[in-house]
């Protein structure tokens, strides 16, 4: 009995650890986004990882899912320069509906999980500049 008692402990800390790193990463985004082929607002945001091995973007406001298409698994760089989760977008010129007003687009391009390899979600293939969103802060 005693044995019993010990390994359901055990089981519930291990099974609490696995929730836990499982936790999603959190991100004040202080600009307008596109991610997963949606237009959406400045805000926060977290990063979630699915059961499946997916990812989803979700909106913290609404508490809507935007499921994001893994393009390919990024290996983390040694050492890692961060030890924070973190979303990198794809800063891009574009011109409004209107063509009379040019305008920045922020296309979300990677996700990153403290110590694991990153997730490629958006490939831009012209001319672009990249902006890292950090625990709440861009830089």
């Amino acid at each position: 009995m005693r044995r019993q008692a010990l390994a359901i402990t055990v089981g519930a800390f291990l099974g609490l650890g696995i929730v836990l790193a499982a936790a999603p990463a959190g991100f004040k985004v202080p600009f307008p986004l596109q991610a997963g082929g949606k237009k959406l607002a400045a805000g926060e945001y977290s990063a979630v990882k699915t059961a499946e091995g997916g990812l989803v973007l979700r909106q913290a406001s609404t508490g809507k899912d935007i499921p994001l298409t893994v393009l390919e698994r990024i290996p983390k760089p040694a050492p890692p320069p961060v030890a924070e989760a973190r979303l990198v977008f794809d800063e891009v010129g574009d011109f409004a509906p209107s063509y009379t007003e040019y305008v920045t687009v922020y296309i979300l391009s990677e996700v990153w999980f403290p110590g694991e390899d990153g997730y490629r979600v958006h490939v831009t293939k012209g001319a672009h500049k990249t902006k890292v969103v950090t625990g709440g802060a861009a830089k």
